[in-house]
């Protein structure tokens, strides 16, 4: 990526976004021939809101090339076990109906395809692991856009990473930085990922250590750090842990010991050197026309057009 300064780079976990989308926004809204595309709509007005109140000169839309990725089943099997929906075959007599957000996600890449807004993935890892790779020594500031709570172990004061929270939905996201994070769950960002390991996640199917909750593992992580540390300390006879967490500390040692690299995105993948740069007129405008027509999308994708116009003047002034 080309840098100057003010440059701003804005990571979003489009899944995240386009799920927020497919729920919040009626599925009144569909195509000419019927077809809902409230989670493309969605999702195109959410990143015009987020663009318009940040202004970033860089953006991603990053993505999930394996939302359960293999390494990470083989070393806790139960790693989103529960969202794996079974494929049932279907008679000659049945007839099958897709998947009504599924058959979105195409219609939502030939959109940001039309636009040039870059989509970046990678080859067995999650979006999650896209973002954590394309947020380190980015050379400027980074948002990044998610409802995940996972990805707060990203959160650096010092290297001005930050991310834009919409659990409770894009027009009331929070700001998380590392003061919010120690005000919230009485650690730093880059401790949360063992936060989360030691607390454990029904919705990824990670089970934690059995008796400890986040308010005791936030305790045992202010007093030894790391993972590795307060793992060191339960087997320390010497150490002050007390006798209830020694155990289950040590009791859950099989699961510790796999259980960080599952949680941790990764920051180290090889995505090649895509270009970042936000486009402020669409790369394909007749294709985007196309496009408008084809799937009643003309306010949303005019909304953005005028969101990235509008961007290009305070840039030029």
């Amino acid at each position: 990526m080309t840098r100057t300064p003010g440059d701003r780079l804005m990571l979003l976990d489009t899944a995240s976004m386009y799920f927020r989308a497919f729920y919040g926004v009626p599925d009144s809204f569909t195509a000419p021939d019927g077809r809902p595309v409230n989670a493309v709509r969605g999702l195109l007005d959410f990143i015009s809101r987020m663009v318009s109140e940040y202004h970033p000169t860089h953006l991603a839309c990053c993505w999930d090339n394996d939302w359960r990725p293999q390494w990470r089943v083989d070393l806790i099997p139960s790693y989103k076990a529960h969202r794996v929906e079974y494929a049932v075959q279907a008679g000659p007599d049945v007839e099958v109906v897709p998947d009504p957000l599924e058959a979105q996600v195409p219609i939502i890449l030939d959109v940001l395809d039309a636009f040039g807004i870059a989509v970046v993935g990678a080859d067995g890892y999650e979006a999650d692991d896209v973002i954590g790779t394309l947020s380190q020594d980015a050379g400027m500031p980074v948002d990044v856009v998610t409802g995940d709570r996972d990805l707060f172990q990203l959160v650096d004061d010092e290297h001005d990473v930050r991310i834009l929270y919409i659990a409770r939905g894009v027009s009331k996201h929070e700001r998380i930085t590392d003061q919010v994070v120690l005000d919230k769950y009485g650690i730093h960002g880059h401790q949360y990922a063992d936060l989360a390991a030691l607390r454990g996640d029904p919705s990824d199917g990670l089970p934690g250590v059995a008796g400890v909750g986040e308010k005791t593992a936030a305790t045992l992580l202010q007093r030894f750090g790391t993972m590795q540390g307060l793992r060191e300390a339960a087997d320390d006879p010497d150490s002050n842990m007390a006798p209830s967490p020694r155990r289950k500390i040590r009791e859950a040692a099989d699961y510790l010991e796999v259980a960080p690299p599952v949680v941790a995105v990764a920051r180290d993948l090889d995505l090649g050197r895509p270009d970042l740069t936000l486009p402020l007129t669409p790369a394909h405008p007749d294709a985007l026309v196309r496009l408008s027509e084809t799937w009643n999308l003309e306010s949303p994708i005019a909304r953005l057009v005028e969101t990235l116009t509008n961007l290009r003047a305070t840039s030029a002034g």
